[in-house]
């Protein structure tokens, strides 16, 4: 069965009273609680932690080599400053998926640039609590070689092109706006016939 390890960085253990106008009102434990029901649809074992510490969140990802099988992140503010988080991703090696709840790249300028982006197979931003449900979809997906969920088109149909292809033969995927930057370029349709549009906060 698969495992995957969602995980949540510094102050979203605020979530529905800090800045609900960029995060939203939907509190962490209620969007632990969606990814929970969406696991036991899918037919696989989710976990969920939340820390505030940079070093805590390297353990947890450390501990997961040999139990998970991929890793959903929100590393929130960690994203652009946490060298020690995406070489912890590089060691594990696991697939990880990177989410937020508002739009980075619509956002200022300190927070347009992820250091989590060119370590993850994939991207998903600005639909907020949302976010880490299409990214635990793509995950599994991804474990199954299908690029996103079976729930959206496949990797490998027209309106679904891969961004590139990775070393390890699966292909990576992204959701959200986009954006200037190479990896932003070109957005898979994770709905049939239209893009999911992001919010821009």
């Amino acid at each position: 069965m698969i495992r995957i390890l969602v995980l949540h960085g510094p102050n979203l253990n605020l979530l529905g009273t800090r800045e609900p106008e960029k995060y939203g009102k939907t509190r962490l434990d209620e969007i632990d609680r969606q990814i929970s029901a969406l696991a036991q649809e899918e037919g696989i074992l989710v976990e969920t932690f939340q820390s505030n510490s940079e070093g805590t969140l390297v353990d947890r990802i450390q501990r997961a080599l040999g139990k998970f099988d991929a890793l959903v992140i929100n590393p929130a503010a960690y994203t652009h400053t946490s060298i020690a988080i995406r070489d912890a991703i590089l060691s594990v090696q696991i697939p990880t998926v990177e989410v937020h709840l508002s739009n980075i790249y619509g956002r200022e300028s300190f927070r347009k640039n992820s250091l989590i982006a060119d370590v993850a197979i994939g991207q998903v931003i600005g639909f907020g609590a949302k976010s880490y449900l299409l990214g635990l979809l793509g995950a599994v997906g991804y474990l199954k070689g299908e690029g996103v969920s079976d729930r959206g088109i496949p990797a490998e149909s027209e309106d679904s092109k891969p961004l590139s292809q990775s070393e390890s033969g699966k292909k990576p995927f992204r959701v959200g706006k986009e954006t200037g930057n190479k990896r932003g370029r070109s957005l898979q349709k994770v709905s049939r016939g239209k893009m999911l549009k992001g919010e821009n906060e």
